[in-house]
Order: structure tokens, then sequence, then C-alpha cells
């Protein structure tokens, strides 16, 4: 498994090795150990999630109130997504900035977000599945969205007639968001993600 982060900071692209032979495969697609290695603090499981997309259906932005935030550690199982991180963090070196990676089932790579990201993705298959560990369970009041086809954030979405939900279709845009307060502040972010690395978390045991 190889960790690579990405010009966001605070997500990572997760490269799993596969093991295959005639029979089919074997491969670790998350490592506690691995990726705390790499973020400086484990990532706190308190819910798993799957999501199932049609062709051409995008989700997003979707973020949490920081704190606690929730991050993300994201793989597609099934089919093929644009899977996009956007920082929304105001103060950031990189706010306003945006990445994509594909996640698929072929290659099936990952991508982990740290709380105060912005999360989003296209289906590019039919039955695009989505399963994804989350840091915080879910919180309605806690948690909003940014438009995905907001101009400012200009995201290269590889679909001519992007599919939208009713709540992603009358999100704020991003100056929007920021004007109404609901954008999390870069130092909080930080700050939380430093109380993390202080707290810890007790590793399994032989780890």
């Amino acid at each position: 498994m190889k960790m690579r982060e990405l010009s966001i900071e605070g997500a990572w692209e997760i490269i799993p090795q596969q093991h295959g032979d005639p029979r089919g495969l074997f491969m670790e697609w998350y490592r506690f150990d691995r990726l705390a290695e790499a973020v400086g603090h484990p990532l706190r499981l308190a819910q798993g999630n799957l999501s199932v997309s049609a062709r051409g259906v995008v989700r997003g932005f979707h973020f949490a109130d920081v704190p606690p935030g929730q991050a993300k550690y994201v793989t597609c199982v099934r089919g093929a997504v644009l899977d996009v991180v956007v920082d929304l963090r105001v103060g950031s070196p990189t706010f306003g900035r945006w990445e994509g990676v594909r996640l698929d089932d072929v290659d099936r790579r990952a991508v982990y977000l740290s709380e105060g990201l912005g999360h989003g993705f296209c289906a590019l298959t039919d039955d695009a599945t989505l399963s994804y560990l989350c840091s915080t369970t879910y919180n309605p009041t806690g948690e909003h969205a940014v438009h995905p086809l907001d101009p400012d954030l200009a995201v290269e979405w590889p679909v001519e007639e992007p599919k939208l939900s009713a709540r992603d279709a009358a999100a704020p845009t991003l100056a929007q968001a920021r004007g109404s307060g609901l954008l999390p502040e870069y130092d909080a972010c930080r700050s939380f993600t430093e109380s993390l690395r202080a707290d810890g978390l007790p590793y399994p045991d032989g780890i």
C-alpha cells in the first residue's frame, strides 16, 4: 500500500497492492497503522456508508462543521467515479482549489480527506458504488453543501449534463457559503487536527 499526499493539505490518495492468481485476488484496502503514520493520527471509525449512483450523477460538495468535522476514507467497489476533494477552509493557502482522483474496481485506489475538506464525485458508470468510512456519525444540523457546479470552483466534471439531487441543486455557491459563515476556518481545522494527534487512539494489539 502506497500513500500519496495530494496538492491539498489533508487529502491523500491510497494505492493498494493487489495479489491475484487464477482464483481471484486479495488486497488490503485499509490499514489503520499506515494511514495513521501518513496523516499523523488514527482515523476514528464511527460510521460506514455505501453509495450507489447512475452514470452522470454528481454528488457534493459535502462537508461538516469543525469541530468535530467528518474525515472520510473512500473507495469504489463497483464501476468508476471521479472523486473530487475541494478545499473549503477559509484562510487555507489552497482555499477554493480542487483535485480529482479516478476511483474504480480495477486499480481499487482510495482517497482520504481530513476534517474541513469538501467531498464530491461524478459517477462514470452505471451502478457506481462507493464505500466509505467516516470519523463521525451523520449529523444533519452540522452538515452542509456547496454547489458542485459553482463556476468559481470550475470543477471539470466529465459529463455534459450532471444529474444533481434537490439538495445539491439548491446548495449555495462558495462565495455565498463563505458570506453566511458556513465554511470552516483553516486555523480551527488545523487546531482540531493537532488535538487528534495529541489525544491519539490506542492501536490494536500487535501494532
